[in-house]
């Protein structure tokens, strides 16, 4: 079989072909940014047509923490629109029929404390990430239409916040456990006694290890078919923030103590999944959160040495 992964030197992409690569009956196609500009639509339609993917994993995008998308909401926006555009079009002209879609938890409404596939589209987006949210309702939306118009298998899966090895640890692009990761990093270095946590400390998410959204990408490969247009693939648990800070500092070694800042922007007050649809499939995740933090804080320690 051959697969075409964009985005493959994202997190997603690269734990993906990764664990694909051990499996020698596919060919895999892992066009870099260099090799193939997304945004460019003749280029993308054009490399499409030429090499005919027998399925497609879009996890190409634009991605960045809260103050990111605050600061460049119109890069957010414009990016990962034309990115998802030209490559759903470009599939569904180069006549690919399966194609699975990486969503965004970030989709939903902003006053859903409990995120169900339908209630996608039903209420205001939260500001904080609008213009990525979106992006990435737009792409589900048009591989929804394909796939009733055309009778194709164009699906988009919806991840939580995912964390794990190939993560971008960064303290403003970031999203929240890398960027944890690396503020207590160097807070437990340079001796801080005090780390600051954004907004009261109490709002609460939802983090998948990147090795279980993987296996499930990997379990469905050759049952696309059978996926509804969007599905939910989490944990089903969440923590406050100040818990994520607690847990990652014990992982770390950080002893010293946490303040609040609470004029920073905090996001929606609770994001978590129902995942009572992809249980039908038999399928749940492995990896708890104290192994998920033990293995990206040792990945981290070996991309900074």
């Amino acid at each position: 079989m051959k697969i075409l992964i964009t985005g493959s030197t994202g997190m997603v992409g690269r734990n993906l072909v990764e664990t694909l690569k051990n499996n020698t009956g596919h060919r895999l196609l892992t066009p870099t940014h260099k090799d193939l500009d997304l945004i460019n639509q003749e280029a993308t339609q054009t490399y499409f047509k030429a090499h005919k993917p027998d399925i497609i994993f879009h996890c190409a995008s634009k991605v960045g923490g809260i103050q990111a998308n605050l600061d460049e909401p119109v890069d957010f926006l414009l990016t990962n629109m034309m990115i998802s555009m030209n490559v759903i079009h470009a599939a569904l002209e180069a006549g690919v029929e399966r194609f699975l879609n990486l969503g965004s938890s970030c989709m939903y409404p902003r006053d859903r404390e409990i995120l169900r596939e339908e209630d996608i589209l039903t209420g205001k987006l939260e500001p904080t990430n609008e213009g990525y949210a979106i992006a990435k309702n737009a792409a589900a939306c048009l591989c929804r239409y394909i796939s009733n118009e055309y009778g194709l298998a164009y699906r988009t899966v919806i991840p939580p916040n995912l964390y794990g090895p190939y993560d971008h640890f960064d303290l403003v692009n970031s999203h929240l456990l890398p960027a944890v990761i690396l503020k207590l990093h160097l807070a437990k270095l340079k001796g801080e006694k005090i780390v600051k946590i954004w907004g009261d400390g109490q709002a609460r998410r939802e983090f998948l290890y990147i090795a279980d959204l993987i296996d499930f990408l990997v379990v469905m490969l050759n049952r696309i078919e059978e996926l509804p247009n969007m599905i939910n693939v989490g944990v089903g648990e969440d923590y406050t923030i100040d818990e994520y800070y607690e847990m990652t500092a014990k992982v770390i070694g950080y002893q010293g103590a946490f303040e609040h800042d609470f004029s920073k922007p905090v996001g929606m007050r609770k994001k978590l999944m129902d995942i009572s649809h992809v249980k039908k499939f038999g399928w749940q995740a492995k990896i708890p959160l104290d192994e998920g933090l033990k293995n990206t804080y040792h990945y981290f320690l070996k991309i900074i040495d």
